[in-house]
């Protein structure tokens, strides 16, 4: 499952506050991609993620193996004790975090090295590699270092799925352009009267992508997602609706 946030403005009690629309994106035992819920609320706070996730197994989502997403507050905690899923963080935004510890002229050089993990064939070879880099970088940008040693297990955790579904596990980009086109009609509005307008208005959009993703091949073949799914399929998972209650 892939979780992202656009954030918007919206008229609260007289005043213009941000919120963040999140967005839940699930691919199914027959491996294809259904849009399973949307939230708004303040993304940096446990108890919306918790929430959230609380909301979409009461209406019946289950076993979900990976949730991919940005590095948020309280998040993490929120998926562990709700959903007993790991976590991937977003390795593309985690790359923007990591260069902001070295200077600009420095961005390819290092960018290059760290990438040197992500081309590993097995999750020990990019381990030892990880580690190799960080040491490598640690004396000339310790914050950087320290970064990679926090962060190793979050970034590197889609590497303990089948290799064939790897390309789609590291990152939230199977949603940008689905985010795109919601921040696109957002933008139209500019400043929203209320959060009910935002359900109206993302819910259309994403309702409308639904069903384009129900008419298109499978996101994953339903070969490869056997290997994940076997004992799910097995329980007869039940669906959700396309989106949130």
């Amino acid at each position: 499952m892939w979780l992202d946030a656009t954030y918007l403005k919206v008229r609260d009690g007289g005043r213009i506050v941000s919120v963040a629309a999140i967005i839940a994106v699930a691919v199914t035992t027959e491996g294809r991609r259904e849009i399973v819920g949307l939230g708004i609320g303040p993304s940096e706070a446990e108890p919306f993620w918790s929430g959230f996730l609380k909301g979409l197994v009461k209406r019946g989502l289950k076993g979900v193996k990976l949730v991919i997403s940005d590095a948020h507050d309280g998040l993490r905690h929120a998926i562990t004790r709700v959903l007993g899923a790991t976590w991937q963080r977003c390795r593309v935004h985690w790359i923007r975090n990591a260069l902001a510890h070295v200077p600009k002229g420095q961005h390819t050089m290092v960018a290059a090295a760290i990438r040197q993990a992500f081309l590993q064939p097995d999750a020990d070879a990019a381990q030892q590699t990880w580690r190799h880099v960080a040491d490598q970088l640690r004396a000339r940008w310790p914050k950087l270092a320290a970064l990679m040693d926090d962060s190793e297990h979050d970034v590197l955790a889609y590497l303990a799925f089948p290799a064939q579904h790897r390309a789609k596990l590291h990152s939230t980009n199977p949603l940008e352009r689905l985010n795109k086109e919601v921040k696109r009609r957002a933008d139209v509005v500019g400043i929203f009267p209320n959060e009910a307008s935002i359900i109206r208005l993302i819910g259309a959009v994403l309702l409308e992508q639904n069903d384009k993703w129900l008419l298109q091949c499978r996101y994953m073949q339903i070969e490869e997602m056997a290997e994940l799914s076997q004992p799910l399929i097995d329980a007869d998972p039940a669906k959700l609706p396309p989106l949130a209650a």
